[in-house]
């Protein structure tokens, strides 16, 4: 049994372009991948992993732009086809940062015999890349390097430089320019659509987009709330809104689902709380939330530390790219106080680092465990099933997957393994985020 999952964005087989109730979506496919071979290799490899999330989560900066995606596990990955010929990319889908950015080449000639196929986008190959000058209005949608190059008004080829970076310290720099990308129709046809702006970098370091934790994508798709995101570069034509379902991973073989760019079909138990805003102006999707409950008691914190203060300190942040669930350190002294009253069973005679919450199960087929659940505003309730907090860390054992916001102002995360199971509707348009546990099969 594995201790984190890794979830993926994986193209299958082409995305689709579709139009249903005179609303046009697009559809690209989504699938769990397991790459691990065997419940040992996979406790050793994910217990690292978690190591290493924690270790840098704990030293989380409070930053106007950072990203789950540097977390290493539970990521998401889409295709994209950029340019013209369309190139084609696998790209980090993730709801924490806006930018989209892809490895660049600067080769001209024969390529692929300086590095692989399809692992870098080729600018020089492309007779629609268009770069931003760096006057351009554009440009200043993007933050730049420090110390800042300057300007030449005059000049014809001064460039849009960019640099991007994360809560990790990695680094994303080159140039923010404009490309045409292509999706494909219901019937496989590739069709065209209007530029989209994203950052063509050329020096990219730091462990989230160099080490394994890439695991061999060529960039980032931003799905955030900023003016540069995929999702507000395409919201005219797809209606201001994305979805996505994440399915039980513990199903063999694994479930496809999809990330849906538009509007889908109308789902009647859909329900809906209001996406709160950040004085920063923030890409996060923040939620509010009201009260925490196990086994339908109320866990007595103050409500005041869901709330983002006027320095855009603290929330409560729906995030792609981070695995594990972060709550506040009272709130998550208090739960896991709550939950350890209420389960009987004997701690393992060796816990796995970084739980503060683990049982032995050995010989019980189904343990009767505590519910979670969580009031947010606009009198919705969201109450996972057990399995998306609880989760199995070794054999017989079962650990509480959540952690705590330890650093000065940092925000609470619903983590993806906590949205398994639930449809959620990300409508931008109506600054709401909607959840059901239905809809899934059809995602």
């Amino acid at each position: 049994m594995l201790l984190i999952i890794l979830l993926t964005f994986t193209h299958l087989c082409h995305s689709a372009t579709i139009n249903s109730d005179n609303h046009q979506f697009l559809k690209l496919p989504l699938l769990h991948i397991n790459p691990l071979q065997s419940p040992s290799q996979a406790f050793h490899s994910d217990s690292a992993r978690l190591s290493a999330l924690l270790s840098t989560l704990h030293r989380k900066p409070n930053l106007p732009v950072t990203s789950g995606a540097y977390a290493g596990a539970g990521q998401y990955f889409v295709t994209l086809h950029l340019g013209t010929p369309p190139q084609l990319l696998l790209l980090i889908a993730d709801t924490g940062s806006d930018l989209i950015w892809v490895t660049c080449s600067a080769c001209r000639e024969d390529c692929n015999r300086t590095r692989p196929p399809h692992s870098a986008f080729l600018a020089r190959h492309s007779s629609s890349y268009f770069l931003n000058h760096c006057y351009d209005r554009e440009c200043q949608l993007v933050p730049h390097p420090r110390p800042a190059v300057a300007c030449n008004h005059t000049r014809l080829h001064s460039p849009c430089r960019y640099e991007y970076s994360y809560a990790d310290g990695s680094i994303t720099n080159g140039f923010f320019a404009k490309e045409t990308t292509s999706f494909n129709s219901s019937s496989g046809e590739l069709l065209q659509h209007e530029s989209l702006a994203f950052g063509c970098g050329f020096k990219i370091s730091g462990p989230s987009v160099s080490g394994p934790s890439f695991n061999g994508a060529q960039g980032v798709m931003g799905l955030g709330r900023g003016s540069i995101s995929f999702v507000t570069q395409l919201g005219r034509r797809f209606g201001n809104k994305f979805s996505y379902c994440l399915k039980d991973y513990t199903i063999a073989p694994p479930p496809t689902s999809y990330l849906l760019i538009g509007t889908g079909a109308r789902n009647s138990r859909m329900r809906y709380t209001p996406l709160q805003t950040n004085p920063l102006a923030s890409p996060f999707y923040y939620i509010g939330i009201q009260n925490i409950y196990v086994d339908k008691v109320k866990v007595r914190v103050s409500p005041s530390i869901w709330n983002i203060d006027r320095m855009g300190n603290g929330g409560t942040i729906v995030d792609s790219g981070t695995t594990l669930t972060f709550l506040p350190d009272t709130a998550y002294r208090r739960v896991v106080a709550a939950f350890r009253r209420r389960i009987k069973f004997p701690t393992p005679a060796v816990s796995p680092p970084n739980f503060d919450l683990c049982i032995n199960v050995s010989g019980i087929r189904r343990p009767s465990l505590p519910k979670l659940s969580f009031t947010l505003v606009g009198k919705s309730v969201f109450s996972p099933p057990v399995g998306n907090y609880i989760i199995d860390t070794a054999q017989d054992v079962k650990c509480l997957a959540l952690q705590p916001v330890t650093s000065d102002g940092g925000f609470a995360v619903i983590g993806n393994l906590m949205q398994q199971g639930f449809l959620f509707e990300f409508d931008i348009g109506k600054s709401r985020l909607g959840f059901s546990r239905s809809g899934c099969s059809r995602a």
